[in-house]
């Protein structure tokens, strides 16, 4: 897989710690980053097809994440 579009996304160069808030904190911060990312839906994407578990990608959380894929799975 092509992954050269991660060299622009808004979090280039940002602590990853945001990205992976603790279970009692908010995800605030990295979804504001990610709000502002010309490739968010590259990385959620890559974060659905993956099967990510933890973290903030592409603007998602985990639990959202797998609402989106619980989502699709029933629209196929």
């Amino acid at each position: 897989m092509e992954l050269t579009w991660r060299r622009h996304s808004a979090c280039s160069g940002l602590d990853p710690a945001i990205f992976y808030p603790a279970p009692d904190e908010e995800a605030t911060v990295a979804k504001m980053v990610c709000t502002a990312c010309s490739v968010r839906e590259m990385w959620l994407e890559f974060a659905l097809h993956g099967r990510d578990k933890e973290g903030v990608w592409g603007g998602a959380t985990e639990k959202e994440r797998r609402r989106m894929l619980r989502q699709r799975r029933r629209a196929s």
